[in-house]
């Protein structure tokens, strides 16, 4: 405001890791009650999440998640929002559901050694369907947990034999999504080409996401419309990229805008064929007549229409403007097999399969790598990451060499396994996919760490200290 100029900040990584906000370190203390048959009867939960030196820490979230994925007739859970002498927190890929996941599942896990079941077979007689209603008071639609609990049954993974020496470890997780305020408009060229334009930034594939409906919608090859982002001065309201709402709402904002393109285009093709434009249709990319009444007249492509805008009313653009509402709950399961090295506490994950309801897979390709990311994060979230404060509270580890992310050769290969049930709620069937492949790694590291030594792990990161501490203490 002072300068009068865009203004650029730059932190180093110190700085980054100091100052800009982890996720919450949290407690959760839970009881989960079981009839002997496995039926889940009733939880209670207290929770309490990291706030930092400013309340707001995710712990609503964590609440709702927790034991979302399951039809539990009685459920209790407090959650606590803890102020500390710690930097703020900040938003962290499905702020809040990790913790509250990884500490039910864990317990979920422990009721089905317990009742000697099988760990989907307890998960799929109580999962949620279409008509249950949440803890936190929402009656879900059509979702798609039965059929991912179906698809990880029938894996190759799970029906594989666990190697030798490894063990083996599965956890369900829930996100609720968003929907929200969002904008787009759909510019046609003269060339018959489109420019799509939205205000969010691509954080996870939503560019080619959006570009794919628009030339779906419009009937035109995908190689002909341009996605941008714009600044926040070139395009309406936008609201936040989070929340797995971007490809759901943008999309939906662009998708109108391009209806809109569509609408002008039969009153330019009517106007050219001097009929009224209740007389076109449009079809496959196409203004056409309705019917032998409306006339005898080729139909007339996008750039057709395009090229003859300058003689027909000039421009033509389209412009979408929403509150998108009936964001799809998303639901997965993950699997993973590790061995773990007795003598120095060390834990390799050796195979991974993410499973998960992803509505309409727009672009697989970067569905797919979404669910990996998670995945990737999650299992670093589960063995390795942590800040290390000292007596003083000054962090110990505030830079990559001493702060252990995980890199390629660490992990195996994730496979992932797209279950599409879509979303009633958007033209395309479209839910959000980008948080909930980060929900369940951490349990399904700790079921499976559980299941190759025979010690449950109820603090993270199980990284080779805790673990050998463990595994001494056993």
């Amino acid at each position: 405001r002072k300068s009068g100029k865009p203004v650029r900040v730059v932190m180093s990584r110190e700085e980054v890791l100091r100052a800009s906000g982890p996720t919450s370190g949290g407690v959760v203390e839970t009881k989960v009650g079981a009839k002997k048959d496995g039926t889940l009867v009733a939880v209670d939960a207290v929770l309490k999440y990291q706030a930092g030196a400013y309340a707001g820490s995710p712990i609503g979230p964590g609440c709702m998640c927790m034991t979302a994925p399951y039809e539990i007739e009685n459920v209790q859970l407090i959650g606590y929002d803890v102020v500390s002498n710690r930097p703020k927190v900040a938003a962290y890929r499905a702020p809040g559901a990790p913790i509250s996941a990884y500490a039910f599942e864990s317990a979920l896990d422990e009721v089905a050694r317990e009742l000697n079941m099988d760990p989907i077979a307890i998960r799929e007689k109580n999962a949620v369907k279409e008509g249950s209603k949440t803890v936190y008071g929402v009656t879900f639609p059509r979702i798609g947990f039965e059929e991912v609990l179906e698809a990880a049954k029938n894996s190759d993974h799970f029906k594989s034999p666990v190697p030798e020496g490894e063990g083996r470890g599965l956890a369900c997780g829930f996100w609720f999504n968003i929907g929200g305020e969002s904008s787009a408009a759909c510019h046609l060229n003269e060339d018959g080409t489109v420019t799509v334009i939205s205000g969010n930034p691509d954080i996870g594939g939503s560019r080619a996401s959006i570009a794919l409906m628009v030339a779906e919608t419009l009937g035109i090859d995908y190689n002909k419309v341009r996605p941008i982002v714009a600044d926040t001065s070139s395009i309406g309201y936008n609201f936040v990229t989070g929340g797995s709402r971007v490809t759901f709402a943008t999309g939906m904002a662009a998708i109108n805008a391009a209806e809109d393109v569509i609408g002008q285009a039969r009153e330019r093709a009517a106007k050219i064929w001097e009929i009224d434009v209740d007389a076109v249709t449009w079809e496959d990319g196409e203004a056409r007549p309705a019917g032998s009444n409306a006339g005898d007249h080729d139909p007339m492509s996008l750039a057709d229409i395009a090229k003859m805008a300058p003689k027909t009313g000039g421009p033509i653009n389209g412009h979408g403007s929403i509150n998108a509402q009936g964001a799809g709950a998303g639901f997965g399961c993950h699997i993973c097999d590790l061995k773990v090295d007795e003598g120095t506490g060390h834990v390799t994950v050796t195979r991974y399969t993410s499973i998960q309801d992803v509505g309409r897979a727009i672009h697989p390709g970067y569905v797919d790598g979404q669910l990996q990311g998670g995945a990737a994060q999650g299992i670093g979230w589960a063995i390795n990451e942590e800040y290390v404060y000292n007596d003083d509270g000054l962090l110990q580890n505030a830079g990559f060499l001493d702060y252990r992310i995980p890199v390629a050769s660490d992990l195996p290969m994730i496979d992932t396994v797209l279950v599409e049930v879509p979303n009633d709620r958007h033209p395309y069937g479209v839910r959000g996919v980008g948080e909930v492949p980060i929900v369940p790694p951490m349990a399904a590291v700790a079921n499976a760490m559980e299941s190759a030594t025979g010690v449950r792990m109820t603090s993270l990161p199980m990284s080779p200290p805790k673990v050998l501490k463990a595994l001494e203490g056993s």
